[in-house]
């Protein structure tokens, strides 16, 4: 569609200085018959565009009446429609059209994205996060003050309008995304984003911010698998920093906060090799081959057991929680490649 505005807006123009130059390359053939086709351009342009060149063939008084009228006629034309498109290409609009298409290329490329919904408080500090770990992701604003002010890694991927809106949505690349990161002040817009995602994309990871304590089931209900309430988190955080100050640091280190170095990574069953799924945790020898530790278990049920037994059965659906520096961390990846 944005195409289309451009060569809409375009086209006349064009069309103008292509007339011109057929009528006076055509007129100068049948005025004076020694002029090729190429001659006869080459004629057309070097008039109209008034630079002066010599003459191919000596003019004939015909060719002299026609040239007069060239100039006068085409010449105005040929700069009318040169102005047109020039202005056109730097006005405002055209640069619009051109940075939404370069916008919706990029995003057409992506795969395994994330959607942020709201770029305010929650929404930035969710795109902080993503940013530091190199996860692409797409922020999805209604207020063009904040979009044109946005300035990240990928400030190429910013969509202006509204997120309840299926079509905004798709354009994101809801289908090809992993996860959507809900953030509106109105729990009403982030349930209704909810779920038209859940529709649009089932195996979606959606995570929902709710301002009122009732919207937390209802927004479970929807699809969401997580809802987060900023202000309790908040609150119980720093009673937490009051109460255990060093361990929640601690915590908030090794689970990504402090930089891109992620020292706690997850392993899900479907992310083993195949000689390795059903096995015991002892039989992984995660610790002896890569260094790190398992610290967690989460069973298909979704229990979670702190310092899983080594006779531990890796089962579908079930994932592991592995502790260790970067370098060991990568050991592992390898590992599991």
């Amino acid at each position: 569609m944005t195409s289309l505005i451009i060569l809409r807006r375009l086209a006349i123009p064009a069309l103008i200085l292509v007339l011109v130059i057929i009528v006076g390359t055509v007129g100068f053939m049948l005025v004076d018959d020694r002029y090729s086709f190429t001659e006869a351009l080459y004629m057309t342009v070097i008039t109209v565009g008034t630079v002066g060149f010599r003459e191919v063939h000596e003019p004939t008084m015909a060719e002299k009446y026609f040239i007069i009228f060239l100039i006068i006629t085409g010449f105005g034309t040929f700069a009318y429609a040169l102005s047109a498109i020039t202005t056109y290409i730097l006005s405002d609009e055209f640069k619009s059209v051109y940075r939404y298409n370069t916008i919706m290329n990029a995003i057409d490329k992506l795969n395994e994205h994330v959607i942020i919904c709201g770029y305010g408080r929650n929404g930035r500090q969710a795109a902080h996060v993503l940013k530091k770990h190199g996860k692409r992701f797409v922020v999805i604003e209604n207020k063009s003050a904040v979009t044109e002010a946005l300035n990240h890694r990928y400030a190429d991927l910013v969509l202006e309008g509204d997120a309840t809106q299926d079509e905004i949505l798709e354009k994101a690349g809801i289908a090809r995304a992993s996860a959507i990161i809900t953030t509106l002040p109105v729990d009403a817009d982030n349930l209704f984003i909810v779920l038209t995602a859940r529709i649009l994309n089932p195996k979606l990871t959606i995570i929902s911010r709710a301002s009122d304590d009732n919207s937390d089931k209802k927004l479970k209900t929807a699809g969401a698998d997580n809802v987060i309430m900023p202000d309790k988190i908040g609150g119980a955080h720093m009673a937490s920093l009051v109460l255990k100050p060093d361990v929640i640091e601690f915590v908030d280190h090794i689970t990504g906060q402090g930089g891109p170095d992620i020292n706690l990574e997850e392993i899900t069953f479907e992310n083993l090799p195949e000689h390795l799924r059903n096995k015991t945790i002892r039989d992984l020898e995660i610790r002896n081959k890569s260094g790190a530790n398992i610290v967690g278990f989460k069973t298909a049920k979704g229990d979670f057991v702190i310092n899983p037994n080594a006779d531990t059965k890796l089962i579908p659906e079930g994932k592991l929680f592995v502790l260790g520096t970067p370098d060991q961390i990568a050991a592992l990846k390898q590992l599991l490649a």
